[in-house]
């Protein structure tokens, strides 16, 4: 097993901000990890309110955000991972909430 991978598996969040442009994960093991809030489009059109209402699940390997139907692995954080929604299903979501895209 590689280092990366190690890293990857054992990627887990303690503490989680999320402002108007980037997501910043403070991790178990003392790294920090910021990504673009563009990268995860049901964020980015989030109100605040919904962008800070999640869970960190599984001892922090996941973070689930309820109001925005949005769950990303902290794993794929760690590896640039962008969402992989298609834009047809972004659409109808964004069409479900009234919200034009940005």
């Amino acid at each position: 097993m590689t280092s990366s991978t190690v890293e990857l598996q054992d990627a887990r969040a303690l503490r989680l901000i999320v402002s108007d442009e980037a997501l910043t994960a403070d991790l178990v093991d003392g790294r920090t990890i910021i990504v673009p809030l563009a990268w995860y489009p049901r964020l980015w059109h989030g109100t605040s309110a919904e962008r800070n209402h999640f869970e960190l699940l599984a001892d922090g390997s996941y973070i689930h955000w309820p109001d925005l139907d949005e769950d990303l692995r902290v794993a794929g954080l760690l590896a640039g991972r962008r969402s992989g929604e298609s834009s047809q299903s972004l659409k109808k979501w964004l069409e479900g909430r009234n919200i034009q895209a940005k």
